[in-house]
């Protein structure tokens, strides 16, 4: 897959560029509702002999727009997000920088450059799309300003118990700790990557050694313990996990940190970049009394977690 950065504004000549399917929308998790946009745009491409292709913004637009801040955290960022559409059979990857240049287009301006001025001859899009100054454009203006020009395709809402799909669902469900919810949404479970670094190495002292890992920008789960799956050097191992702030040894940590405790592990990995598959809450993090009870509770998370990993083999 070919990734074009471009920034506002842009100066390619649509003569130059091959017929595009192209994709729309900012697509962070990739759940099951983008899939459906993603894998239609595919399909069309494939039917017409056109390039697949998807357009995505970065940073956020809430970051850019005041209503985030820098530290905006995602369910996919940047380079998790190209793999996946890299194995979907998208072609070409548009990222366009998303600043206020770009956010002031007018609707008109937008499809004119970045649809029509990019030879694309079909857009897909979801029910909920909107572009343009103020989010003003939609999937109904979006066919006005084609004035045939380009085709296109609306995928509908897609529901799982009634609710709608979307980003916003499933960070919810991470900000609630419901993480094995989220396959039912992203069709796959929540996976992150993090890489290992020096710790506070507490957890060797009392038979539970841990990876400490700085995940970037991932979307942590809420604070607590959980049972998950490593992935190091391509092969898995189950593991708990602990989101948090250590509230037994610490009283100033400003954001919480992930720990992994891997169960019959005894490589260094330190520097090495691992993946965290997260199956199931355990419990809500606490401050224990003396370092015997926290060892005690850990025994009985570990327990817990291996009744669980059982119960799904």
């Amino acid at each position: 897959m070919e990734t074009i950065v471009i920034n506002h504004p842009h100066y390619y000549k649509k003569e130059s560029l091959p017929p595009l399917i192209l994709a729309l929308g900012y697509f962070d998790g990739i759940h099951i509702g983008h899939q459906r946009v993603i894998n239609t745009a595919v399909e069309l491409a494939e039917r017409n002999g056109a390039i697949p292709a998807v357009m995505s913004f970065h940073p956020h637009p809430s970051v850019v727009l005041g209503k985030a801040d820098e530290t905006w955290t995602y369910i996919t960022p940047l380079e998790e997000k190209k793999k996946i559409l890299e194995g979907m059979g998208v072609k070409r990857f548009y990222l366009v920088k998303f600043d206020l240049d770009f956010a002031s287009l007018s609707t008109k301006e937008f499809v004119d450059q970045y649809i029509i001025g990019l030879n694309v001859k079909h857009v897909v899009t979801g029910f909920d799309f909107t572009y343009g100054k103020y989010g003003k454009g939609n999937v109904e203006t979006l066919v006005h300003e084609a004035d045939g020009k380009f085709g296109q395709t609306v995928i509908e809402k897609i529901e799982e118990n009634g609710q709608k799909i979307s980003s916003t669902l499933i960070r919810q469900c991470l900000r609630e700790g419901l993480v094995e919810s989220i396959v039912h949404y992203l069709g796959r479970r929540y996976k992150l990557n993090g890489t290992v670094i020096h710790g506070d190495k507490r957890g060797r002292t009392i038979g539970f050694p841990t990876a400490n890992l700085d995940t970037d920008v991932y979307t942590l789960p809420k604070v607590g313990v959980y049972a998950v799956e490593i992935s190091v050097d391509d092969e898995k191992y189950y593991a708990m996990a602990n989101v948090g702030y250590k509230p037994t040894f610490k009283n100033d940590q400003k954001r919480p940190s992930l720990e992994v405790h891997i169960f019959n592990f005894q490589k260094e990995i330190y520097g090495k970049t691992i993946s965290v598959t997260w199956l199931k809450r355990i419990r809500d993090e606490k401050k224990f009394n003396s370092i015997e009870e926290l060892i005690e509770q850990l025994k009985t998370d570990k327990n817990e977690t291996l009744s669980i990993i059982q119960s799904m083999c």
